[in-house]
């Protein structure tokens, strides 16, 4: 099956790929994403990386019509990256769009399953806390930090998510269009629980799917306090925000809470 015909029950698929200096990775991510889905387009969008992530992504798409580069002015944000590649995306008439990390710690192979779940869903998280999932090789104080900051993002919005900074997603490309993607202004951590939280206050149909989440084995990690600290400040706002909202009754979607 050819990409134009798409992937069966989803329609046309783009994987978006987000790098900053992960030459050691993106051969390796690409090849795994194309075996395990066949039918989908993949678009890196590379922060202009200084290791030279862009020209291997170049020399990869040359040889093979359905990867495609994103070459963007320099480092700007995890959350503008995505914001880049879904807007590419719906230049371009795909039907859905996933989110996933570069360095190996989203299995493609689990593509597929989070795929069959986009065909009755609106948004599908690839779950690092559902039933099923495993987490492989992170230390206790990244396994407590996720757990903690999952049950904060929870309780504060009133989302039934369990995995809300979770960055292995499909979107279908309606749910973009439906969503003020011009309003995110956060990144990292908060990017992904602020789209949560849109697609959540939009009534649209989420699922969560049982993944297997790997610590990178190259590479530097791109996690640091100061992301932390952004999403735990948003995160805060927002609960105020809507709580608020929804003690004075506005009628908007965003004072729905829970």
């Amino acid at each position: 099956m050819g990409a134009q015909a798409g992937h069966p029950g989803v329609g046309r698929v783009l994987v978006v790929i987000p790098t900053y200096n992960e030459a050691d990775n993106v051969r390796r991510i690409v090849a795994r994403v194309r075996a395990a889905a066949p039918a989908v387009d993949v678009l890196v969008a590379d922060d202009n990386s200084p290791d030279g992530t862009g020209g291997i992504a170049e020399a990869i798409s040359g040889v093979d019509p359905q990867v495609h580069v994103l070459h963007r002015p320099g480092k700007d944000g995890l959350g503008a990256a995505y914001l880049a590649g879904f807007g590419w995306a719906r230049e371009r008439g795909y039907d859905a769009v996933v989110e996933m990390d570069a360095d190996g710690s989203h299995a493609p192979e689990d593509l597929p399953a989070l795929l069959a779940a986009a065909r009755d869903a609106d948004v599908v998280i690839g779950s690092r806390w559902t039933r099923g999932a495993r987490v492989l090789n992170w230390p206790w104080r990244r396994l407590l930090l996720s757990r903690v900051g999952n049950l904060y993002a929870r309780v504060a919005l009133g989302m039934p998510v369990s995995d809300a900074t979770g960055g292995y997603r499909v979107y279908r490309s309606a749910v973009l269009d439906a969503i003020d993607l011009g309003s995110v202004r956060s990144q990292g951590y908060a990017f992904q629980v602020e789209l949560s939280r849109l697609a959540h206050r939009a009534g649209v149909r989420i699922v969560e799917v049982p993944i297997t989440f790997a610590e990178r084995e190259h590479g530097d990690s791109k996690m640091s306090p100061l992301i932390v600290a952004e999403a735990l400040w948003w995160v805060t706002r927002w609960g105020v925000r809507d709580r608020r909202a929804a003690v004075r009754g506005r009628p908007d979607a965003l004072a729905r809470w829970p």
